[in-house]
């Protein structure tokens, strides 16, 4: 018979975790629509009931976004326009009802090249804080999603929360998505983009992001530095040299390329 647990506390949660496999269960959009018309037979840690990984709180250096919090949460949240391109985003994840259940970790976690949040969070600088009975890390978004599907957390860890950093100057940000249709669809090519401006109105930094054109979400540095103290520039096929993207049913590789130049020019004119 499977084992399922739901805990009240996050020290019940990972003493469970060290104790045996178990499969972690927020929003559970991506969990059930993947077992249709069989029985679960995993091992359940459902997390939601845990008060302490859900909602979002604002600290002396950033803000800490509790890993059960739901994309509808976020969108009703009241935050500074640094977030107005991760709100863009969730309001991309598929319908009002999956924003109401999915989970802005659960999105990160399940580690698609096409997840909406991962690029957002890469162009925030975001930290991801995993806990176990062994104790608390931190790892940037980057180094927490290694490939399809594959993040760097360990079986007895539980992704606790999401860490944003406060800028340091006036700072806004967007996220612009490419689909096949409107809504509800999965992306040929996104963009986030985060620009921090200086006092005479230049980009004093940028972070540039974009999602489905690699197996992971990509920044782009070559860009980021070359936009520095300008107000925008064109973007140089050297600039979209991380990319890798892939001819698939949604768009061939040139096409991506090519979408991820156009919405990528677009976010920097919106922002700067």
């Amino acid at each position: 018979m499977p084992v399922y647990l739901r805990p009240e506390r996050i020290e019940e949660a990972v003493a469970a975790l060290a104790a045996q496999p178990l499969t972690i269960l927020a929003g559970g959009t991506d969990f059930y629509p993947a077992r249709v018309g069989r029985a679960i037979r995993e091992d359940i840690l459902d997390i939601t009931r845990v008060a302490d990984l859900r909602g979002i709180a604002e600290t002396s250096d950033g803000f800490r976004i509790g890993a059960a919090t739901t994309w509808t949460e976020l969108i009703e949240a009241e935050l500074p326009p640094l977030f107005d391109g991760l709100k863009r985003a969730a309001r991309e994840v598929g319908g009002v009802q999956i924003q109401n259940a999915a989970t802005i970790a659960g999105n990160l976690c399940n580690a698609s090249p096409a997840a909406d949040g991962i690029p957002c969070l890469l162009a925030l600088d975001a930290k991801v804080e995993l806990v176990s009975a062994r104790g608390t890390r931190r790892l940037a978004v980057a180094e927490f999603v290694l490939g399809n599907r594959r993040t760097a957390r360990h079986p007895d860890e539980l992704v606790a929360a999401i860490i944003v950093p406060k800028p340091r100057r006036e700072t806004r940000s967007t996220f612009l998505k490419l689909g096949a249709r409107r809504y509800l669809v999965i992306s040929i090519v996104m963009v986030a983009a985060v620009i921090e401006r200086a006092e005479d109105g230049t980009i004093a930094a940028a972070r540039i992001a974009v999602g489905a054109c690699a197996e992971t979400a990509r920044r782009l540095p070559a860009l980021e530095r070359d936009l520095a103290g300008t107000r925008g520039i064109a973007v140089s096929d050297s600039h979209l040299a991380p990319l890798a993207p892939i001819d698939d049913v949604r768009g061939t590789a040139a096409y991506r390329r090519d979408a991820a130049r156009t919405l990528i020019e677009r976010a920097i004119a919106t922002l700067a």
